[in-house]
């Protein structure tokens, strides 16, 4: 069983030690609500996904459970998310089910299966912007945690300071402009696929709100290629869907502000918004096997 859990949305599923998505399901986060409403929506999902069911003449019966969550994570609790509220939540709280469990932090899970699943090596940054946004830092093949497992907080590098106040206390962060959940609210709209939208018409406000995104987006890739030489940034999340729409200005801002470099190669996430959940299953075979 594999659950990624999104500030907007919960994307479950049961997931084949291949990497084949052998069946999936989303539900609303219930993010309004509170952080316990969240944990309890979570591990009803769990229960719900772990009763056998029928696929291709056989039955497929879970194992393990995988749980991608965001924020600040390790192997034993949700140490604290800024999008859901959240505080040194153990990993016991989220499942009642009693299989082989394992926590990972949402977006260095969906790293791990785009190394796996979707290519890229090397030097990587991959980026998936949704309700918030963090990165999964690549360095030499191998995913890099830092000192305490917390590396790749990118969405709350200040990129305007003393700009708007983020979710985390502090202002200026870059998910503060450029998250999908920062694009809507700006613009007044429930998601950012409608600003894109809004965007393709040439909408003077959705127009500005996109442009500050990527201005901001920009500077963010451009700091980050200073200091670790990617070869290659992936986005991914959400935001990815606009396609061109945001690939092509962030390609043509991006050596404006490396005028001595050549900037790093930029692609959408070959996984889509499948990428998390994939990483979530990595979490749960990687439980089953150490139960063995």
């Amino acid at each position: 069983m594999a659950v990624d859990v999104g500030g907007t949305t919960l994307k479950g599923g049961l997931v084949g030690r291949d990497g084949t998505p052998l069946y999936v399901e989303r539900r609303a986060t219930p993010r309004a609500e509170g952080p316990e409403r969240v944990i309890a929506a979570i591990s009803a999902f769990v229960t719900d996904l772990s009763r056998a069911r029928s696929s291709g003449g056989g039955v497929l019966e879970p194992v393990a459970v995988g749980l991608a969550v965001p924020g600040l994570v390790t192997a034993t609790h949700a140490v604290f998310s800024a999008a859901i509220g959240w505080r040194d939540v153990p990993v016991k709280a989220f499942t009642e089910v009693d299989l082989p469990v394992a926590l990972g932090h949402d977006v260095r899970s969906a790293g791990e299966a785009e190394l796996a699943y979707g290519g890229g090596s090397g030097d990587v940054l991959y980026l998936p912007i949704g309700t918030g946004i963090a990165g999964a830092v690549v360095l030499s093949g191998s995913l890099y945690g830092g000192a305490a497992g917390w590396a790749g907080q990118i969405g709350h590098i200040p990129v305007r300071p003393d700009g708007l106040l983020c979710a985390c206390g502090q202002r200026g962060c870059l998910a503060a402009y450029a998250s999908a959940s920062a694009i809507a609210a700006r613009c007044g709209e429930n998601s950012a696929a409608d600003v894109v939208a809004r965007v393709l018409t040439g909408d003077a406000q959705a127009v500005a709100v996109w442009d500050e995104a990527v201005e901001a987006l920009t500077l963010a890739l451009a700091t980050y290629t200073l200091l670790l030489d990617p070869d290659l940034v992936v986005i991914g999340g959400g935001l990815s869907l606009a396609g061109d729409t945001l690939i092509g200005p962030l390609r043509e801002r991006l050596p404006d502000l490396l005028t001595f470099r050549r900037p790093p190669a930029l692609r959408v996430s070959a996984l889509g918004v499948h990428a998390g959940l994939l990483g979530a299953g990595l979490l749960g075979w990687r439980a089953q096997e150490a139960h063995v």
